[in-house]
């Protein structure tokens, strides 16, 4: 892999692992167009997740930082804001079905779902959710209460993105929606659950990385995963501000044409 190809896969992470089109989708696509080697694909994929996750982590820090003190001042059974317990507590048990649901499907992702019309579809079905979930957005008064049930469903949702094609952060927010939350706070959870899940997934394919036979170009990857943390950080931002005021519908069709290019490509180009 050569520099240019690590920067344009850092910046396509970097981008897309936070507007709800699809990280891995497009990583696959983008390799697949400019002809970039897939040895060792899912793990220097995930060495770029691991960028993506300290952008988050420094985006957010004064948020993880109040949660942390939370988990400590209930170790220590101080008394603590009830609104930063339930958010720690919902963040927690959001983890658990994608933990179970990866661990058990990991090989099957790393092999039959990693071919572009399967990225066509599972991007159309994503598109498919956000409809529902502005439907219901529109049709429903947002409550913006996060609870626990609410938190492990959102959980539920974050397991499609096992798809590519189908976008972790996309299917938290459009989860969040239809449970009730607005489009702010849906996405504002969506980026707080991906710090351990991103860096649970990272360091597992990282390790994979370092124990691989093959000889890695470590200077590509560095590379790679720099450019992917800083447009990371423009990319939630970016975000944040976006559905404060905006529908999802300008994601829905660009999933929408993307697919139906993928099919014409491969069936006509």
């Amino acid at each position: 892999m050569t520099i240019i190809e690590s920067i344009l896969l850092g910046m396509v992470q970097g981008l897309t692992e936070f507007l709800p089109i699809s990280s891995s989708g497009h990583l696959i696509l983008t390799r697949a167009l400019f002809g970039i080697s897939d040895s060792y694909g899912l793990a220097f994929d995930s060495v770029l997740q691991l960028a993506t996750a300290l952008a988050v982590v420094v985006y957010f820090f004064p948020d993880l930082w109040i949660l942390a003190q939370t988990g400590l001042r209930k170790l220590g059974r101080l008394p603590v804001n009830k609104r930063d317990e339930t958010l720690m507590y919902a963040l927690l048990l959001s983890m658990v079905p994608a933990v179970i649901l990866g661990l058990s499907l990991e090989s099957l992702m790393e092999s039959t779902f990693r071919h572009p019309l399967f990225v066509a579809g599972f991007l159309f079905a994503g598109s498919v959710l956000f409809i529902c979930a502005e439907w219901v957005y529109h049709k429903t008064p947002q409550t913006n209460e996060m609870t626990l049930k609410k938190g492990l469903k959102i959980g539920f949702f974050q397991s499609l993105a096992l798809l590519p094609g189908m976008s972790r952060s996309g299917s938290t927010i459009a989860g969040g929606m239809l449970l009730g939350l607005s489009r702010g706070e849906a996405a504002r959870f969506s980026f707080l659950m991906a710090v351990p899940i991103i860096t649970g997934a990272g360091l597992k394919k990282f390790i994979d990385l370092l124990s691989s036979s093959e000889t890695v170009a470590w200077v590509p990857v560095i590379v790679g995963a720099s450019v992917s943390f800083v447009v990371g950080l423009f990319a939630i931002h970016f975000m944040l501000k976006f559905v404060r005021s905006h529908t999802l519908w300008p994601f829905i069709w660009y999933r929408i044409i993307l697919a139906c290019f993928i099919v014409f490509v491969f069936f006509f180009g």
